[in-house]
């Protein structure tokens, strides 16, 4: 993958590449595309404290996966002082921005459980 190719690769693209969110993610229905970054978190819990200071994709969508729920924030949401918790309802299945089926969202959920039994 890129990282390999990237490993002790000293340059400001190169670290440019390595600071870019995990995934690009395109909604076949819109063609809109979107930054995306996913959080494992067995607290549940994501605030803007958990991101750099100096963050610089402004656009992105952090996905959170917990032992419970994946949930769902923007990057200005964070900004905002919104925050993902274990309460909160901000579900992926709630982002009209990717529309995601139930059997997409029922696929992730099975691959975090199996995430989480090894940590």
């Amino acid at each position: 993958a890129i990282m390999t190719l990237l490993k002790g690769v000293k340059s400001e693209v190169a670290n440019d590449i390595k600071s870019m969110p995990d995934f690009v993610i395109q909604n076949p229905g819109t063609n809109e595309v979107y930054f995306v970054e996913v959080k494992f978190r067995a607290s549940g819990s994501l605030t803007r404290k958990d991101i750099p200071k100096d963050y610089a994709w402004g656009n992105a969508y952090f996905i959170l996966v917990s032992k419970k729920h994946i949930k769902c924030i923007t990057f200005e949401e964070l900004e905002r002082g919104i925050e993902i918790t274990a309460t909160s309802k901000n579900y992926l299945g709630s982002r009209k921005e990717f529309d995601l089926d139930k059997d997409t969202i029922i696929e992730f959920c099975e691959f975090a459980l199996t995430f989480f039994e090894g940590v």
